[in-house]
């Protein structure tokens, strides 16, 4: 993926360079970029591996699947606060996880842990499950387990 992206920014150097335009700017390596991407694109294949930009969608598809479960979360979090009679019992539950690797773990604890209302206190020494403190054990559970299950999916597609 790495060794596609400099190929890529390689022939968007040279784009900009043998141009042949005085006010050569931004949207002229821009241009060499694009071209350079679809040059890659055809020939990706060859390279034995998937081309770069899939997986740079999974990943901006991550972000993005976080940043919604953050704000759904915090408001969820906020109106638990609020509420004048503070009517929620915190709770540790545990998950059975499928991710095997080190950073796939590492990567859904902390994406669990900087959403609103849960925190990963341990992960098993076999990292197959996790032992998750939940702000409102009664109501969040379900929707910190709907999260657990988005995150995996995400993290699955970008790191395979």
């Amino acid at each position: 993926m790495l060794g596609q992206f400099i190929i890529n920014l390689f022939i968007a150097a040279l784009w900009f360079l043998l141009k042949d335009d005085p006010t050569a700017d931004f949207a002229t390596f821009m241009s060499g970029f694009l071209v350079g991407t679809l040059i890659l694109y055809a020939m990706h294949r060859f390279f034995g591996t998937q081309f770069y930009l899939r997986r740079v969608l999974k990943i901006i598809k991550l972000i993005l699947i976080f940043i919604r479960e953050l704000l759904s979360s915090s408001i969820s979090v906020l109106k638990q606060v609020l509420d004048p009679q503070m009517n929620f019992t915190p709770g540790i539950f545990t998950y059975e996880t499928k991710l095997r690797g080190d950073y796939q773990v590492t990567t859904l604890a902390l994406l669990l842990t900087l959403t609103p209302g849960s925190v990963v206190m341990e992960v098993s020494e076999d990292n197959s499950t996790f032992y998750i403190h939940a702000m409102d054990i009664e109501e969040s559970k379900e929707t910190v387990l709907r999260s657990i299950g988005k995150f995996e999916r995400a993290i699955l597609e970008v790191t395979q």
